[in-house]
């Protein structure tokens, strides 16, 4: 659709974002590939990306490059507190929580207290957005970021949180991302491909 209407180009979210994933929970790896069949206009690869090796698959799978939100707020020119970036840095690929489900407009966020008090009440059935709305105001997620209580409201962050080691800043990160990136497709993905003349039989 973005295509028809005349965009310069689209990000691709797979399910590993954080925020808003869609209803349908296709991952990346199948978005991206589909991308590549069916534009014509290039496309940056979204959720899940945050090193070098991610890098090397997104531009494998057709991507011009990669956007990164979750990655980016573990560095050290976030403008969050240092707490959330420490947590980021402890977390698995498992501290995510998927809420809003039941009201079909599902959401990834960290998992902490409150985004798991709004699973436990969707749990319950029939659950409305007024039922939660007192846990989920914009307010209380900032506060987060500002006061470094972790459960204060809830945030949003992808599944890359298990692939985030360390605070760096922003130039340290880039160019390691890169410099990975290359390593793997000069390197290892150069090895596999024959640079040898193909027989004429």
């Amino acid at each position: 659709s973005a295509q028809k209407i005349g965009v310069d180009f689209v990000s691709i979210d797979g399910f590993e974002c954080a925020g808003h994933p869609g209803e349908d929970d296709i991952g990346g790896l199948i978005l991206l590939a589909r991308a590549a069949q069916t534009l014509k206009i290039p496309y940056l690869a979204s959720g899940g990306f945050g090193d070098g090796r991610g890098l090397a698959a997104a531009l494998a799978l057709g991507a011009e490059g990669v956007n990164m939100g979750t990655r980016f707020m573990c560095t050290k020119e976030a403008p969050i507190h240092q707490s959330v970036k420490e947590a980021i840095v402890a977390a698995t690929e498992k501290d995510t929580a998927l809420m809003f489900r039941t009201m079909h407009n599902t959401a990834r966020v960290f998992k902490n207290k409150v985004s798991m008090e709004v699973v436990a009440i969707e749990k319950r059935g029939n659950a409305t957005f007024a039922d939660v709305q007192p846990l989920v105001a914009g307010k209380r997620g900032r506060e987060v970021f500002t006061d470094g209580d972790l459960d204060r409201g809830v945030w949003t962050a992808g599944q890359v949180v298990g692939l985030i080691n360390d605070i760096p800043s922003c130039e340290e990160l880039c160019t390691r991302m890169v410099k990975d990136a290359e390593e793997i497709i000069v390197g290892k993905l150069g090895k596999m491909v024959s640079s040898a003349p193909k027989s004429k039989l």
